[in-house]
């Protein structure tokens, strides 16, 4: 039935697989961990580009008012001036 071969043999083979299993385990954690950091990344650029685009679009609504206020200056310039 069991001799001492066999013994050692299904020790070896269960230490490898449990070294197997342990290895497994390690590169799908890693995989995930850089499957978090990837998005994270994502989440953090597209904060950024979005917070860039939204600068970028109110810069160009205060530049249109400027605009539309500075005829109002001149305005007064010529007015003030006569007097």
């Amino acid at each position: 039935c069991c001799t001492a071969a066999s013994v050692v043999t299904d020790g070896g083979a269960a230490a490898a697989a449990a070294a197997a299993e342990e290895r497994s385990l390690y590169i799908m954690r890693v995989v995930q961990i850089a499957v978090m950091c990837v998005l994270a990344l994502t989440v953090v650029f597209g904060i950024f580009f979005l917070g860039c685009n939204l600068l970028i679009k109110s810069e160009g609504m205060i530049n249109f008012l400027v605009k539309d206020r500075r005829p109002s200056k001149e305005v007064e310039a010529v007015v003030v001036g006569p007097y």
